[in-house]
């Protein structure tokens, strides 16, 4: 079986946005280890609309041309890492917008979360955690979370992320989580996909 595939999802797009140093950050982490191959994908390659569909792809396929792309791409992993920016108590609109976008796409996969902001992200991520649930995916319980006194120091340029050993230590707990848990729910997977064959023949 081939290695699982790991996205780590770019979870803000503006302009201004601060998501591109944790997302190289960790990336460089998660392709360090030997068992996972590990891609980033940037929401602002998919401009999708705030969520107009119909219903969920999960019960009518989706008509708008990005969103389809949207869920092949999603269907393509076998796990993911979101950075999450906390805005209000909350995880952008734009992340929330584009994991509505998909449905069976993400079940029986892994989800790991770096949060940065307000208490490192905490709330935006637990509330991450919530919809991963519902969309059937298996949020790891390692988590790393960018507290405002490092945010500030890495934003300023007083320091970089991998600086402070802290952090690291979770960037590397959490990816050997969803690793074991991306190569564990593939085979699963998998053996569900035969299981269906032999049912069907």
């Amino acid at each position: 079986m081939s290695k699982p595939k790991i996205a780590i999802v770019i979870g803000s797009t503006r302009a201004a946005r601060f998501a591109d140093v944790p997302t190289q950050w960790i990336a460089k982490i998660a392709k360090a280890h030997a068992d996972i191959d590990v891609e980033i994908v940037d929401l602002r390659d998919f401009p999708l609309p705030f969520f107009d569909e119909v219903a969920s792809s999960a019960w009518a396929p989706s008509q708008n041309e990005v969103a389809q792309r949207w869920q092949k791409k999603v269907a393509g992993f076998d796990g993911f890492i979101f950075t999450a920016a906390e805005y209000n108590h909350g995880p952008t609109a734009v992340l929330k917008n584009a994991i509505d976008y998909a449905a069976n796409e993400w079940n029986k996969k892994p989800a790991g979360f770096v949060g940065y902001g307000s208490v490192g992200g905490a709330r935006a991520v637990e509330q991450l955690r919530l919809h991963a649930v519902e969309l059937q995916m298996a949020p790891v319980k390692s988590a790393v979370h960018i507290a405002w006194g490092d945010f500030l120091a890495v934003r300023q340029g007083e320091k970089k992320l991998e600086d402070l050993e802290h952090l690291n230590q979770a960037a590397t707990a959490l990816v050997n989580d969803v690793a074991w848990w991306a190569k564990v729910l593939k085979a699963a997977r998998a053996a569900d996909a035969v299981a269906g064959e032999a049912q069907a023949a």
